[in-house]
């Protein structure tokens, strides 16, 4: 078993035996967003809103699955996870009230993975607050303490929820995330983080909404710390540290005018209110709103329409007093149920509908000071962080603390202050919001999204980046931009991107239908030559999920970000399988480890007409898409410093320059991940400015190394591999076809 022993140095992660390590990684498992017991991903409505009996034991997968995909991942070079979980999975039922056997079973699985050599860190998750406003995270529970009823967004678009749609295979794609600036969204965030300064009338159980929340999540938070420390075996040795919340938003703190869009809110999809019209509506007032678009130039207006709840409010009545008798709080009497809490607090009048105070939220209304984004940032969200991180120190005491502000937003100014925390990582966020949004790879041109919100242009046309090249290149200029102002902000401190990813259901999902992946093998591959480009400390990829399939995607949301599906087939691992007869006993041996037969377009009918493969046709073939691109060379571990590394997929070359302070020893030298599908050992062309090198494969994960010991100073390395096309492992239109019969138990082996 290697030593995983990891440490902050600086800038960078180093390990046990000083060498840098550049963390290659995946976040697992989409599948943790929604519960096991009953199932309940984003398209199903049944027992939907029995929220408070539920269960997350099973998430991300079985302990008995825990083998195959964690030893899957490490055989596809990652050696990070981001472990996703959600405040709802440890305290769905209620304030207080922690779910043991999750807490017992996560303890499990990450016991699993450390056979498998990860490095974990903690997610506490959440998109959108909660599964009951159209996302994930915290529980139904703190809706309800809010003075919110979840059966009440529906008609009043409150939030938009993919659970409670007419048709859920219908629901617009990516319209989730527009629940950020709809009621639900605003009004929770806004508690959770300034509820003291805007809501002085939400006291529940004897303190503001806003402590109520925060200690609570806090207190879930620390008590699987907790029971992580006390298991006595997994901090250090795999789990290394702690994220805080994902994808912090401001809800309405320093918006300036809530009558308008902000100019600031770059996503407008579907109804689109203002933030007073999204009031109204919660109250059961009919509005007439503007609708959008979202196409290859971003948000265009296509019209207006009349939001009508017909008098149901999103808010909880007087009469829903058992409500409060369940939970057990006791509300302020000050706090009317039944009326709008902004209502409540003067910003709008209820008898004239009225707005009163449209700047309410653009300053602290106590003091009068102004707000916008970088102030919250600096305050509202930095405090939370430090009760957050204070919390688990106070477990952990060494915990790699992985701080993540708001998403493409200016990071908090850290440097040189007492929050300038050695042991800190700078954790962010970044997609390609044209490809995402559009689910397009547009080879014509995209923007440069970063430089429009840091106001790098006079106009955001200069923004607009023409030809693929200058794409790939703007892709990598955001994130080494991203990369210099975290030491300008953060200070010295790695930098990780904890998400980034592409959409695979692309063109109305024509490569489900055709089986081409040329276009998202060219979006993944531009992703990995940015991140690579940036010089940051590595990624984690989003996302793993177990149960993704082409009807359903990642079973959350219409998303399909997963690089591995149901309804793909096994990319080939190498010749050693490509060029086995299925029926001989050579193929048989290699595969007795319990792996699925990897099967590609070459030998997918050999595989299925051979009598051998025929009778396991329900457990094969299964596997991951666009592979070529994310299955690539990466530095493991650097005896020295890493100047720059990059994979060229087209020319299958990878070249890695380096600076040593002294020459390596014989038991720590430069390691590098070669994915043996690009790199087989008897085709591979290795130039070195100096030393000596060997292929190495793990006996534990079937990883293939290559293992370089070099002298002191500027070293350099470049390796060439197998070329291929782009998609030339695609699936044919006649292969899909069959394959799918197959499936359904429908085909007839010839």
């Amino acid at each position: 078993m290697g030593l995983l022993h990891l440490h902050v140095d600086g800038k960078v992660f180093r390990d046990s035996r000083n060498r840098e390590v550049t963390l290659r990684g995946i976040n697992v498992a989409g599948d943790a967003k929604y519960p096991k017991s009953p199932d309940l991903p984003s398209f199903v409505s049944d027992k939907f809103f029995e929220a408070d009996d539920v269960s997350f034991v099973g998430r991300p997968f079985s302990l008995e699955d825990a083998h195959v995909h964690f030893k899957r991942l490490r055989k596809w070079g990652y050696n990070t996870i981001r472990y996703i979980f959600t405040w709802e999975a440890i305290e769905h039922s209620g304030p207080g009230k922690y779910d043991d056997e999750w807490v017992t079973f996560t303890i499990e699985v990450l016991r699993i993975a450390k056979q498998y050599e990860f490095y974990v860190f903690m997610d506490p998750h959440q998109d959108v607050w909660s599964r009951l406003s159209g996302g994930s995270g915290a529980p139904m529970w703190t809706l309800y303490a809010a003075g919110l009823d979840p059966k009440g967004f529906k008609k009043t678009e409150a939030a938009l929820v993919q659970n409670t749609y007419d048709i859920p295979a219908e629901f617009p794609k990516m319209i989730w995330s527009t629940n950020y600036t709809r009621s639900v969204c605003q009004t929770m965030f806004t508690l959770f983080w300034a509820g003291r300064d805007f809501a002085p009338k939400a006291i529940i159980d004897g303190v503001n909404i806003q402590d109520y929340l925060q200690d609570h999540f806090i207190a879930a938070c620390r008590y699987l710390a907790q029971k992580i420390h006390d298991a006595g075996d997994l901090e250090n040795d795999v789990v290394i540290g702690w994220e805080s919340i994902n994808e912090p938003n401001r809800g309405l703190v320093g918006v300036q005018d809530i009558s308008i869009i902000p100019p600031e809110q770059q996503l407008q999809l579907g109804t689109s209110p203002t933030a007073f019209q999204a009031m109204l509506t919660a109250a059961g007032r009919a509005c007439e709103e503007s609708t959008w678009g979202f196409g290859n130039f971003g948000p265009y207006q296509t019209g207006r329409e009349l939001v009508d709840p017909e008098g149901e409010s999103a808010w909880l009545l007087p009469e829903d007093s058992d409500i409060e008798q369940k939970y057990g709080w006791n509300r302020d009497s000050g706090w009317k149920l039944g009326e709008c809490l902004w209502a409540q607090h003067g910003v709008w009048d209820t008898t004239s509908d009225t707005l009163l105070e449209k700047d309410y939220f653009s300053k602290v209304p106590k003091t009068g000071e102004k707000l916008d984004y970088e102030v919250f940032t600096n305050t509202y969200f930095l405090n939370h962080y430090r009760a957050y991180r204070d919390a688990i120190r106070a477990v952990w005491p060494q915990s790699i603390m992985l701080c993540q502000p708001p998403v493409m937003e200016v990071p908090p100014d850290l440097k040189g202050t007492v929050d300038d925390d050695p042991n800190m990582v700078h954790a962010v966020h970044f997609y390609d919001g044209l490809t995402l949004m559009t689910k397009h790879w547009n080879r014509l041109y995209n923007v440069d999204v970063i430089g429009v919100l840091r106001g790098k242009y006079w106009t955001p046309a200069f923004a607009v980046k023409i030809g693929e090249t200058a794409i790939r290149n703007c892709l990598r200029d955001q994130l080494k931009f991203l990369r210099d102002e975290s030491l300008n902000y953060m200070g010295n401190h790695p930098l990780l991107f904890t998400e980034i990813g592409i959409p695979y259901d692309m063109d109305d999902k024509n490569a489900y239908k055709t089986g081409d992946y040329s276009s998202q093998t060219s979006a993944m591959d531009a992703n990995h030559y940015a991140l690579e480009g940036s010089m940051g400390n590595g990624f984690t990829l989003w996302v793993y999920a177990t149960e993704n399939t082409h009807q359903w995607g990642d079973f959350w949301n219409g998303e399909d970000l997963s690089i591995w599906s149901n309804d793909d087939l096994e990319l080939p691992g190498g010749a050693d399988t490509r060029s086995l007869d299925p029926t001989s006993p050579a193929y048989s041996e290699s595969h007795s480890n319990g792996d699925q037969p990897q099967i590609d377009t070459r030998n997918l009918k050999r595989a299925l007409t051979s009598p051998s493969i025929s009778s396991s046709l329900s457990r094969a073939p299964k596997g991951y898409r666009a592979a070529e691109a994310y299955l690539r060379p990466s530095p493991i571990y650097v005896s020295g410093q890493l100047e720059s590394h990059l994979f060229d997929l087209q020319s299958c070359t990878f070249t890695m320059s380096l600076t040593a302070q002294a020459a390596t020893t014989s038991e720590a030298p430069t390691e590098i991940f070669l994915p043996e599908f690009h790199f087989p050992e008897d085709q591979t062309a290795i130039s070195v400015s100096g030393g000596k090198w060997e292929f190495d494969v793990e006996e534990s994960t079937k990883i293939q190394r290559l293992l370089w010991w070099h002298a002191e100073g500027e070293q350099d390395i470049k390796i060439e591999g197998v070329k291929r096309k782009v998609g030339e492992y695609s699936n044919s239109v006649e292969e899909v076809s069959y394959l799918e019969q197959c499936q359904r138990g429908q085909c007839v082996i010839m």
